[in-house]
């Protein structure tokens, strides 16, 4: 199935090449395109591709509406066989709220119906196609014998409440890693938005948060370190007798954001020995790039939104709003981008989208700041992630096409694609048997 989507990149790849070469070089650059794809194509075949980062909607995960059908979502079972992705971390993710018993009781919850939806999917709707995953022989195994792997990782670690006993819970419900804090301060540990308003909570991690490190340690369950706050992630690193993860983050040097990795906190996830996924989110990618292209196609998106009965929402003012309305928004967001952008794209010279290639400039950043064994990938799709190349599960050949064109091994594009943070995976599981 990885095949379908190379097919259709070798069709592209072979039309701008006739388009833009000269008539004397055309047979030459033809020849040398076709192969170009082909050994890509035939290196995306042969690794596993991992995605760390694939947010969930419960709403598609029902005996009705679900993954075996090819929605609207950016992830579901006929996109990821077109575009040959191999697993997927589905997401349970809690947004912030308050840190109250009443706080803590919904966000629980809330988690335990994303545990379930996922178990649904796999058990359920979708056992002969799809496959829970808990170490990395589950997912050569399962991805071995045909079928999509699924994995869970936890976005904020908010639901564990005050109740550090339910981290076992939600590692024996098939989470592998969980990250402390999200969009503001949990119980846990301050947020990397600290940064904005300059306001911390625990000055890093609280008492509970660091008990809780401990105990991802005893289990075997990965810490994230995608969202807190620096202070925090200097803890936790201080704290883990295991390598740690950064789920989606990219470079800081090459997009300033508080959601990317400095180069100080990047060699701290080098001497840990962890992995930092790097994320095709268009916002932590190009900056500059990504606000001409919205501020332009801001009053497009807000034309459709109207058109489709609700509103536009930039991500800044999502903020405001509870996690039903925030999903009842993600529901239809991806909609209302795909239709304005169709609309953009008929203009003459508007801002173009941040791409694969821009993504691609942050995979070379780490792995010469950090080595090519700390680089993996992640996607954040269905969480406002994608970029114009790797729009969704479908289009992940092109990911890998990019690395080749830039000169990377087989052996480098596996580390990429999944090598790495397997490795990390195993040798969390084997501190936790130590301890």
């Amino acid at each position: 199935m990885k095949s379908i989507y190379a097919s259709l990149c070798i069709l592209i790849l072979l039309t701008s090449c006739k388009n833009e070469a000269k008539p004397s070089d055309n047979s030459k650059d033809t020849k040398n395109s076709n192969e170009l794809v082909e050994k890509a194509k035939g290196i995306h075949d042969r690794v596993i591709t991992l995605d760390t980062h694939c947010d969930i909607d419960v709403k598609n995960f029902t005996d009705s509406v679900n993954y075996t059908q090819n929605l609207e979502s950016q992830v579901n079972l006929p996109k990821m066989e077109a575009g040959g992705l191999d697993v997927a971390w589905f997401i349970v993710y809690t947004g912030q709220d308050t840190l109250t018993d009443e706080g803590f009781k919904t966000a629980y919850d809330k988690a335990m119906i994303k545990f379930n939806a996922i178990h649904k999917l796999v058990e359920e709707i979708a056992p002969e196609r799809i496959e829970l995953a808990l170490n990395s022989d589950d997912v050569k195994r399962i991805s071995k014998s045909g079928k999509k792997v699924a994995m869970i990782g936890i976005e904020n670690g908010y639901p564990v409440g005050k109740d550090i006993s339910n981290v076992e819970k939600f590692y024996n419900l098939g989470a592998r890693y969980m990250s402390l804090a999200h969009n503001g301060h949990s119980q846990l540990s301050d947020s990397n938005t600290g940064e904005e308003d300059g306001i911390w909570l625990h000055n890093g991690l609280s008492d509970l948060g660091k008990d809780v490190v401990k105990e991802m340690n005893r289990l075997g369950m990965m810490i994230d370190i995608s969202h807190p706050s620096k202070e925090a992630i200097k803890q936790m690193f201080e704290l883990s007798k295991a390598p740690i993860i950064a789920s989606h983050s990219s470079a800081r040097a090459l997009c300033d954001h508080s959601r990317n990795l400095d180069d100080e906190q990047l060699m701290w996830l080098k001497e840990n020995g962890g992995v930092v996924q790097t994320v095709a989110f268009q916002t932590y990618t190009n900056t500059e790039k990504n606000d001409a292209r919205n501020k332009a196609i801001k009053p497009i998106r807000i034309e459709v939104a109207k058109s489709l009965g609700t509103t536009w929402y930039e991500w800044s003012e999502m903020k405001t709003l509870s996690d039903d309305e925030k999903e009842a928004i993600y529901s239809v967001r991806g909609k209302i981008i795909k239709l304005a952008d169709e609309k953009a794209n008929k203009i003459k010279d508007f801002p173009p989208k941040v791409n694969v290639s821009d993504f691609a400039d942050h995979i070379d950043y780490l792995v010469k700041k950090i080595g090519i064994e700390h680089v993996g990938i992640s996607s954040d799709f269905d969480g406002g992630g994608g970029v114009e190349g790797w729009s969704d599960a479908s289009e992940t050949f092109s990911v890998t096409l990019e690395l080749v064109k830039r000169g990377y091994t087989e052996a480098q594009i596996e580390k990429l694609w999944s090598g790495n943070l397997l490795r990390v995976l195993d040798e969390v599981e084997a501190v936790a048997k130590s301890i």
